[in-house]
């Protein structure tokens, strides 16, 4: 089977008329239901995967024959969860597994959670070559439940939460009556033991020593290791964000040399040979930098580093928890001005709402950022950072926010060009009127924002839908104030037919005659 995006580009113009209709927000369910039954497969997956469907169009799609069509429906991010479960028993195995991978949603998003009974039905009968991806199905409620559920072979499941799950839940998994469960829990528990990581702690680079010099519970024999005799160049900043690492280290670390200066002693010709092999393994700024995040770093500490000749370790240092707003004013440090201000995944534990209220009160740019991210960030807070002097404070706060004020969105839109620029337009309250008035905007993607007004005159609109930007010109195509005749001629073009089809605007003759041509050429009017 072609994939999707093959699938489209095959498609003739007549097939893309049709999945513009199958888009199309005022086309009845009885057009809905024929589209289903007769329209080519590039048409059928438009319909069964990009929109939202009437029940009688979802019962259909279930017990549709072609197994591909199902699974289309199987990834659909529109509909809810519920009626995309009621595939769990598909006898298809493709059809299982297009609904255990779930809808494709942009990170840090995932898929709304299947119904519980459904992923826990699917624990318990979908093979290892499915189970993968489940956890993104996983609501929160069950993921908090699942390590005391009946069944062992769900409470293992339960075991991914083993590392934040309280004393007594640890306990439980580690008594646990079923073997598996307990040998599972034993695995995860050692993790945790400096002395296990120890005894297996790779002696060469590599991605599992990586991962606990990292992740992982350090005993002083590996921290001592590490500084005596790294057997990686990157050991020491491996070890530096470790929040086991003994005060100590992170006192030696904090004083780590500039390594732009030994580099520059390591080219020197009359350096001896164990003098510059000492100096290449020598650690980068990245061993500072994180330690300048580290809880145990003592005001001498933060004091050095606060003074550091490298810029970025001034500005790790200038947030960290330990300073004072005073302190923090006296560090040379420069708040990068652009950069990606994205989407954040809500925190599993609650945060600390007063630590939060002082980020949004600090003076520090950095830190109202930090509060900018907190979905739960109070009324009085939000105003306050909604008018904030920084960008990405602004952005943040429009990007997280699930009460972000309408005119933050737009400005935000208009003013950032970033990554995931285009998910504030998709936010519930971004505004739609007095868009028009960005028609003339230099920028296309703000120009395109006039095609969101549904007071945007005809005479524009039509404007749009000949802009340079195939973007505009797609957006105007389904403008319902479009003019009829420039809307007729869009359905003869190659580019903007499945725009124009999607157009609510088109007359109910057209659509009966764009399906009764079903697969053949021609030129309807609008």
């Amino acid at each position: 089977m072609p994939a999707p995006a093959q699938l489209w580009e095959d498609a003739d113009l007549p097939t893309r008329r049709l999945a513009g209709l199958a888009l199309n927000p005022s086309v009845p369910e009885s057009v809905l239901l024929r589209l289903l039954a007769d329209a080519p497969l590039a048409a059928r997956m438009v319909l069964c995967r990009d929109r939202v469907l009437p029940d009688a169009v979802v019962d259909a799609v279930i017990e549709h024959p072609d197994h591909r069509t199902r699974g289309f429906f199987a990834r659909n991010p529109h509909v809810d969860p519920a009626q995309r479960a009621r595939l769990v028993d598909d006898p298809e195995w493709l059809v299982r597994a297009h609904l255990a991978e779930g809808p494709a949603v942009d990170l840090p998003d995932r898929p709304r959670p299947l119904p519980d009974e459904t992923v826990i039905h699917m624990i318990r009968t979908y093979d290892d070559d499915l189970q993968w991806t489940l956890y993104r199905h996983v609501s929160a409620e069950l993921r908090e439940s699942l390590h005391s559920h009946p069944v062992a072979e769900v409470r293992r499941w339960g075991l991914g939460t083993f590392g934040s799950s309280s004393a007594e839940v640890r306990a439980a998994m580690l008594t646990d009556s079923d073997e598996g469960v307990r040998e599972m829990a034993r695995q995860r528990a050692r993790l945790e033991d400096p002395a296990w990581v120890e005894s297996v702690l790779p002696d060469r680079p590599c991605h599992a020593r990586t991962d606990m010099l990292v992740n992982r519970a350090l005993s002083r024999a590996v921290v001592d290791g590490v500084l005596a005799t790294p057997v990686g160049k990157e050991d020491k900043a491996m070890i530096a964000g470790n929040p086991t690492l003994p005060p100590d280290a992170v006192i030696r670390l904090a004083a780590d040399p500039d390594p732009e200066i030994r580099g520059r002693i390591a080219r020197r010709a009359d350096l001896r040979p164990t003098e510059r092999r000492a100096l290449v393994a020598d650690p980068d700024p990245d061993v500072r930098r994180k330690v300048a995040h580290h809880a145990d770093l003592g005001p001498a500490e933060r004091a050095a580093l606060a003074t550091d000749p490298d810029p970025d370790i001034r500005l790790a240092v200038s947030v960290h928890p330990g300073l004072s707003e005073e302190e923090r004013a006296r560090i040379d440090y420069e708040v990068p001005r652009g950069g990606d201000f994205v989407r954040c995944r809500p925190a599993w534990t609650p945060q600390d709402s007063e630590a939060v209220r002082a980020y949004a009160l600090s003076e520090h740019p950095l830190l109202r950022r930090r509060a900018a991210r907190y979905h739960l960030l109070p009324p009085e807070l939000v105003a306050r950072l909604a008018d904030d002097d920084d960008l990405g404070v602004r952005v943040l706060l429009a990007q997280n926010h699930p009460h972000a004020p309408a005119p933050l969105l737009l400005r935000s839109f208009v003013e950032y060009t970033g990554a995931e620029r285009a998910h504030l337009t998709a936010r519930p309250d971004f505004p739609t009127e007095g868009l028009a008035a960005f028609a003339d905007h230099e920028d296309p993607a703000v120009r395109a924002l006039a095609t969101r007004d549904p007071a945007t005159g005809p005479t524009v609109v039509e404007r749009l839908s000949r802009d340079p930007d195939p973007a505009v010109r797609a957006a105007a195509a389904r403008h319902p104030n479009l003019p009829r005749p420039r809307l007729a001629e869009l359905l003869d073009d190659e580019e903007l037919a499945h725009a124009a089809a999607a157009n609510p605007a088109l007359g109910p003759d057209t659509v009966r005659r764009l399906v009764e041509a079903l697969g053949t050429a021609g030129s309807p009017a609008a």
